[in-house]
Formats: structure tokens, sequence, C-alpha cells
């Protein structure tokens, strides 16, 4: 099955760190990334998908970031 996930983190090192944690867990890029400025918080944004290939059947209490 493939597995789909959106990232998001203001714009900061964290943000980097999410993605490359992902890419090293075998998430792969998908889509170009986002960047938007929060309002509420007065912060960029920024938004990455990622998606992954695993063995299985989709479940909606599928936990995404442990797979």
């Amino acid at each position: 099955m493939k597995l789909y996930r959106f990232l998001s983190e203001e714009d900061t090192s964290a943000f980097c760190h999410k993605v490359t944690a992902a890419l090293n867990a075998g998430w792969e890029l998908y889509g170009s990334p986002t960047q938007t400025w929060d309002n509420n918080a007065e912060v960029m944004r920024c938004g990455q998908a990622v998606v992954k290939e695993v063995p299985g059947t989709y479940s909606p209490d599928l936990k995404l970031g442990e797979q």
C-alpha cells in the first residue's frame, strides 16, 4: 500500500529536520514544498508531502508517522 503524509512546521531548521527524518525512514518527497504566512502565529510555515510504499492493508487508524 502507498502511504501519504503532509509535513508542516514553522520555517526554521525544525522543518528541515522533520523532512530529513522522514526521508531517512524511507519516505520519498512528493511534489514541491510549499510556504505560506500564518497570520495567527505571525510566522512563515513550510509544508512538504511525502509518500512511502509499505506492505499491508490501509486502515484509517494506521499511525502514519510510525511507518
